[in-house]
């Protein structure tokens, strides 16, 4: 399995073991970590924290596997374990990603489908995929567009500029940088800190952002007050 689960209280640690590949996302483990979000150990959980064993997050897709498919074959690999990216951003826990050493190409679109980013001061974020002669596709491009402008994805997909912890966080790319090896357990506490919240709250809340990023000033209104209205009927869990 190329990919560990860890409870820790209400939270559920998902971690990349591909070490000797840095963590590679080979089709095996896209589909282990597609496979594993179903589990009960996921489901039953209140918050998920992503990370990567040893010294890398992922350094991104193990190119050699889908290099030379034709146009049907990529097709049928976003309709299998390519699809794990955006079963990750769908969850409806809240998400944390906890990186340090290299978090490139499908390793940093992984990170970006999370709710919130942790990175050590080993942290490193690109998109290499353009100087390969790709783009990136597992949603990436998207979220830095829709996050950060086209003026900053154009930046980061065109010139695949490499970005050290210190300056994701001053871009925003994630929320903070802790000390060498603090990543995960900073990530946790976060997520503890998450999963405290209302579940229903925090479910809803995520899906009217994502949908509030695609709408009008009218749309967005809309949905904030039709999701307002929904949980002030509903007696969800309370913070104990």
């Amino acid at each position: 399995m190329t990919v560990v689960i860890e409870r820790r209280g209400k939270v559920a640690v998902l971690t990349l073991s591909r070490e000797h590949r840095l963590n590679a996302l080979s089709l095996q483990l896209e589909q282990d970590l597609l496979d594993v979000l179903s589990t009960s150990d996921v489901t039953s959980s209140r918050a998920v924290v992503f990370t990567g064993a040893g010294r890398a997050f992922s350094t991104g897709a193990d190119v050699d596997e889908v290099r030379g498919l034709d146009a049907a074959a990529i097709a049928e690999y976003y309709r299998a374990s390519g699809r794990v990216y955006e079963a990750v951003a769908g969850l409806p826990q809240p998400t944390v990603s906890a990186v340090h050493g290299w978090c490139l190409g499908g390793g940093f679109e992984l990170a970006l489908a999370t709710d919130l980013r942790v990175a050590d001061d080993t942290a490193v974020f690109g998109l290499p995929e353009v100087g390969l002669g790709i783009v990136p596709s597992s949603g990436g491009l998207t979220r830095l567009v829709r996050m950060f402008g086209t003026a900053r994805a154009r930046e980061l997909v065109l010139l695949g500029t490499r970005v050290p912890a210190s300056d994701a966080l001053r871009l925003g790319l994630v929320t903070e940088v802790t000390s060498v090896g603090n990543d995960v357990a900073r990530a946790v506490e976060l997520a503890a800190k998450l999963s405290a919240q209302p579940a229903l709250a925090v479910a809803v809340a995520k899906q009217a952002i994502d949908a509030v990023a695609e709408s009008s000033a009218a749309a967005s209104l809309l949905i904030e007050r039709l999701a307002y209205g929904m949980l002030n009927r509903v007696d969800d869990e309370r913070p104990e």
